[in-house]
Formats: structure tokens, sequence, C-alpha cells
């Protein structure tokens, strides 16, 4: 049976691994041969990942906090 570390660590790599592929693909739009865009867009595209990225980094602080709460 495998363990919820095990779990973790294989969905883990798997997740980080498809997310620097798409990153990557993101990365590959600022060929201007292939494709047109304004700065703006580039902002609004790269605000949006580093919003995310902040809160998913913050989910993981915030769950180890449960239930600690004291007067």
């Amino acid at each position: 049976m495998e363990t919820k570390r095990e779990k973790f660590k294989e969905l883990a790599e798997k997740r980080v691994n498809n997310a620097l592929k798409n990153i990557q693909l993101i990365g590959n739009l600022s060929n201007t041969n292939n494709y047109e865009y304004s700065e703006e867009e580039v902002s609004k595209i790269f605000k949006t990942l580093k919003e995310e990225l902040q809160t998913a980094e913050a989910r993981f602080k915030i769950s180890g906090k449960k239930g600690k709460f004291k007067l």
C-alpha cells in the first residue's frame, strides 16, 4: 500500500514537471515570427502566474497552522 508521503512525492513530481513544461510553452509565445502581442498582455500573463504561485505557496504555509489557535 502506498503511503501518503509516497503519493505526495509521486504527484508533486508529475505536477511540477507538467507546470515546467507549460511554462516553457508560454515562453515559446515570445517568438515574434509566429505571434504578435502587447507588453500589457505579457504583463497580465506573468502577473497571473505569480499570483497563482503565491496562492499555492500560502496554502502550504497555512495548512500547517490549522488547529493551533489559543487565547
